[in-house]
């Protein structure tokens, strides 16, 4: 019986990290996986060794207060890779755990492959050849980070995005809104603000404020917020009770949400990525904390950090980062999407083509079929 040990730290890598085991228990019943990851993975089967949500931090401040409990569940996974020996380590993404955690298992002669490479093309390009020492091979998801890797040697596939699977709905928009109880005749905005309680804090308000500027504009406008699997709805809830901003709040449900919705204010992350293979026009937002921003703009070597107009190779959404991300210029941005038809027009179609460019799907087969081709490799 094979084992193997599947590493998520976040929303996007849970999501991935099932979707995989699906596809592998479809192809081989027989494996068994343990794995650090959060609902879905845990629905999925998957013995879970502690949840994402403890090691789930973003920015330096916020790795501080969390040294802890990040410490402990390395220690607890070290301790699980040198007793249990599993036959193949799978890490998904979010990078400086994962590294660490590779490392340890490459010294214990454990196979590491990397399933969704971090993003090394924005920022500490370095890490490429960090990975490309640890791991057997490196699966990626968007065709121009095959290169990056080639030139080290390492055995690197383009499998497509996972995402392009299962981001769909089964609606049509006015099926969508009934199902979701909206009224059929509103511009209906999407609001998605993250799945950490840090990405909530810092800008759901702002958000919430932008909502209420295009009330105002917009007489005809309705909202609704779909909150993450990682995240309580209560939380969030209450910070939409004190804007006095009438949005709808529901659990889950937003590739249903986004197929409701004529546009939508995104935090920057999978979920542009996700709003973009709805072909959903949006306005990307991010705010960090000062320390947070000044360290990343130091380091991230891109023009655009919105994940639709890296993958289109130009800016198609507008993007608002830092002091930027106002509730003024969020609701202008969106404003004059929503008021000028054949721009929405003109973004929908550009947003068509990014499907298309990260693959037709298949991508969780083709990433199982490449981890048991290394199962048999190791036995």
């Amino acid at each position: 019986m094979k084992k193997i040990l599947i590493i998520a730290g976040e929303a996007s890598g849970d999501l991935h990290g099932s979707n995989l085991v699906k596809a592998l228990r479809e192809q081989d019943p027989s494996i068994t996986v343990y794995g650090v990851g959060s609902r879905r993975m845990r629905e999925a089967g998957v013995t879970m060794l502690a949840d994402a949500s403890e090691i789930s931090v973003v920015g330096a401040t916020e790795v501080l207060t969390h040294i802890g409990a990040i410490y402990s569940i390395y220690t607890k996974l070290k301790r699980f890779l040198r007793e249990e020996r599993p036959d193949l380590l799978v890490l998904i993404d979010f990078p400086d755990f994962n590294i660490l955690t590779g490392k340890a298992a490459k010294k214990l002669g454990i196979p590491v492959l990397y399933y969704i490479s971090p993003q090394v093309w924005a920022w500490r390009k370095g890490r490429v050849k960090t990975i490309a020492k640890i791991v057997e091979t490196i699966l990626v998801v968007f065709p121009f980070e095959v290169e990056l890797y080639r030139a080290t040697g390492v055995d690197v596939r383009f499998v497509g995005h996972p995402l392009a699977d299962v981001v769909d709905s089964p609606y049509t928009r006015d099926e969508a809104r009934k199902q979701l109880g909206l009224a059929q005749d509103r511009r209906t905005i999407a609001i998605l603000p993250g799945s950490r309680r840090k990405e909530i804090m810092h800008l759901l308000p702002g958000m919430l404020a932008a909502a209420k500027l295009l009330q105002g504009r917009f007489p005809d406008i309705q909202f609704i917020l779909p909150v993450a699997p990682t995240l309580e709805q209560d939380f969030v809830k209450r910070f939409v009770d004190e804007s006095g901003v009438p949005v709808n709040v529901i659990d889950g449900r937003v590739y249903d949400v986004l197929r409701a919705s004529d546009a939508a204010i995104v935090t920057s992350g999978t979920a542009t990525l996700e709003t973009g293979l709805m072909a959903v026009p949006m306005v990307i937002v991010y705010r960090a904390s000062r320390l947070t921003y000044w360290i990343g703009k130091l380091l991230v070597s891109v023009r655009n950090f919105g994940l639709v107009n890296i993958v289109a190779g130009r800016p198609v959404v507008p993007e608002l980062l830092q002091d930027d991300a106002t509730p003024e210029r969020i609701a202008e941005e969106l404003g004059t999407i929503l008021a000028d038809p054949e721009k929405h027009r003109r973004i929908t179609e550009e947003l068509v083509n990014v499907r298309t460019v990260l693959g037709a799907g298949g991508a969780s087969q083709r990433a199982a079929a490449v981890v048991r081709e290394l199962l048999t490799k190791a036995a």
